[in-house]
């Protein structure tokens, strides 16, 4: 299936201003409303239902004899104009 990129940034950040985007995305997801994703000239708004897919995956990449490169990544997913989607099996703790 074709992917369409409807919106990307990457820049760096301190720790502290991460938190504050992932907290202003919490506060949506929680609350219900859209979210707005805007940088420079792009922008897009999603519609989050009730319930989505949520995706954490911790990866190193680079060599195996050698240092690399970590990463921490979160992805919500859901099918396009769908009001709901089924929960997922097992729990997840961040700590």
């Amino acid at each position: 299936m074709p992917e369409e990129t409807l919106f990307e940034t990457e820049r760096p950040l301190d720790r502290d201003a991460v938190a504050d985007y992932l907290r202003t995305l919490a506060d949506s997801l929680e609350s219900g409303s859209d979210v707005t994703l805007r940088a420079g000239d792009q922008s897009v708004t999603l519609d989050p239902p009730q319930t989505v897919e949520f995706e954490v995956k911790a990866e190193r990449e680079g060599p195996t004899d050698g240092d690399g490169e970590l990463s921490i990544e979160v992805e919500l997913e859901w099918p396009e104009n769908a009001s709901e989607s089924e929960s997922a099996d097992g729990d997840l703790r961040i700590e």
